[in-house]
């Protein structure tokens, strides 16, 4: 299998992409929203259902100088959470300007005429793709 799924962990929303090994591509699945520090996990079942991934990576928010920041801790809660779940390899990697990153490339989206306004939701699993696409690239062998 060669399925892995990419998160944005976020206090409201939980972005979800989902990527490839071989090609080393990701792309944005949903947004999930997150109530009291968990995800619906019902709608993220049946994503896994779904996909059937065989890693999870989630992003870990660091500051600038890359020390651990209070939002850290609820993506490493997540994370655990994920793996005690999923029974799953969790691999947790460097977040830091992924979502500037996600807001960029839905500018460009959308000043090409692909993307809406209302399509803004998806920049959370844009950026979980991002995370994604970036562990896969630094990833030997993916």
């Amino acid at each position: 299998m060669s399925c892995v799924f990419g998160f944005d962990y976020g206090s409201r929303l939980l972005g979800v992409a989902v990527g490839n090994r071989f090609t080393g591509s990701a792309r944005g699945l949903a947004a999930i929203a997150v109530r009291d520090g968990d995800p619906d996990w019902s709608r993220l079942d049946a994503l896994r259902q779904e996909w059937l991934p065989d890693t999870l990576v989630v992003g870990l928010p660091l500051t600038l100088d890359g020390e651990e920041q209070p939002a850290s801790r609820g993506a490493r809660r997540f994370a655990e959470k994920l793996g005690q779940r999923y029974g799953l390899p969790v691999m947790l990697t460097d977040e830091r300007h992924s979502s500037r990153e996600a807001a960029q490339r839905f500018a460009t989206a959308r000043a090409a005429g692909l993307k809406k306004r209302r399509d803004a939701a998806t920049i959370d699993a844009e950026a979980a793709a991002v995370i994604l696409e970036r562990w896969l690239a630094s990833s030997p062998g993916h």
